[in-house]
């Protein structure tokens, strides 16, 4: 189970980061969000749920790190791709600002839940 959260943060790590500059590159060229800019976007959200999950099954299981801040930083960067869903404006070139933004913004919070893993 341990190599699986690894797995996935190494993934959520990729993918949030491509899915953030290809966003806010499609933002800067003013153009329309398009499926896959979309679908991807949807895969870090997806990734980092099921990061959450695994943790919390290891956490169940009787498994700790050494950090405190491991879990603050695990659940910020979960909490900064929910908040898009809440409060991102309608208009389509402004809502991918929000969700590119807060992909960045987890992907750079599960950077710091990496390096405090231990």
């Amino acid at each position: 189970m341990l190599t699986a959260h690894v797995w996935i943060a190494v993934a959520v790590l990729v993918v949030a980061a491509a899915a953030a500059l290809w966003g806010i590159f499609t933002w800067w060229r003013r153009r329309e969000p398009g499926t896959a800019l979309s679908q991807v976007l949807a895969l870090v959200q997806t990734l980092l749920v099921a990061q959450v999950a695994v943790g919390l099954l290891l956490v169940s299981d009787g498994r700790r790190v050494a950090d405190d801040l491991h879990y603050v930083y695990g659940t910020l960067a979960l909490g900064a791709v929910l908040v898009p869903w809440f409060y991102a404006p309608q208009d389509p070139r402004r809502r991918l600002a929000w969700f590119s933004v807060t992909s960045l913004l987890a992907g750079a919070l599960a950077v710091r839940a990496y390096t405090t893993s231990g």
